[in-house]
């Protein structure tokens, strides 16, 4: 039966890719999300089990079933939860470890999670998470296919397709193929996230629009100060952008470079 949105991965070769994704080291602490019967979890163990491990499960039948199979592992932590209400927290109390989450991932809750795994203030050092093909390519994007959520994710993570999943590999079955995706974490500056945040929203707010264009519409919104187009053409020009192009030809540098220049 498929719960809150949960498609099991069932095929073995998959689930340890799942796991060598993760890269794990000796001291390591993982936080996985969405167990469901312990699938990923079993080669977690396989791998380590020696491994601190976190599961996060909201579904009640299956944190039963959970601390039924693994009630003798001493090392592993089964928490009932909202893991987009609880996340946070969780990763505070990881303070001093290096941590790491993993995750096949309700299609649902992906564009939510990745907001939260970015505003995270304690970061993991790499997730590796299962999710829709489609989403896993956007997310992957570079120039000159850069959308909204691919600027949004690689202002703090760079992103990497594993493998990727057919539909037929799950129990119950999905109407799409999935993609493992390994996201290797670096940590930004919370004073420019917010500023980076703001111009990304205005740069891809219409997509078919020129760079000018979006930013001499929504830069006004957001300045105390109207800027002219005049001056945004001559900030694109030091920063070797053409104001003719589209947002979908930047990358990530440009964006960040363009954000410390158009302070808002």
């Amino acid at each position: 039966m498929k719960r809150l949105g949960q498609h099991f991965l069932i095929n073995k070769t998959k689930l340890q890719k799942i796991v060598e994704a993760l890269d794990l080291k000796p001291g390591d602490a993982v936080i996985e999300i969405g167990p469901g019967h312990g699938e990923l979890t079993d080669e977690l163990r396989n791998k380590n089990n020696e491994l601190k491990l976190m599961t996060i499960e909201r579904d009640n039948d299956l944190v039963e079933l959970l601390k039924n199979k693994f009630a003798r592992d001493k090392n592993l932590e089964i928490v009932h939860g909202d893991v987009l209400k609880i996340l946070p927290d969780l990763c505070l109390k990881l303070h001093n470890s290096n941590f790491k989450i993993v995750g096949n991932i309700p299609f649902y809750i992906t564009g939510y999670l990745l907001r939260i795994l970015g505003e995270l203030k304690n970061k993991p050092s790499l997730i590796v998470l299962t999710v829709q093909k489609e989403v896993a390519e956007r997310i992957c994007a570079e120039p000159p296919k850069m959308n909204l959520l691919a600027a949004s994710v690689q202002f703090w993570a760079e992103p990497k397709i594993v493998d990727y999943i057919p539909k037929t590999d799950f129990q119950p079955q999905p109407k799409v193929d999935s993609a493992i995706i390994k996201l290797v974490v670096s940590n930004q500056p919370l004073a420019t996230s917010e500023n980076y945040y703001k111009l990304i929203k205005i740069l891809f707010k219409q997509p078919r629009k020129t760079i000018l264009n979006n930013l001499a519409s929504g830069v006004k919104l957001q300045a105390s100060n109207d800027r002219s187009k005049e001056e945004i053409i001559k900030i694109l020009g030091e920063l070797e952008i053409n104001p003719a192009d589209r947002p979908q030809n930047l990358s990530v540098g440009q964006i960040k470079k363009l954000a410390r220049q158009l302070k808002t």
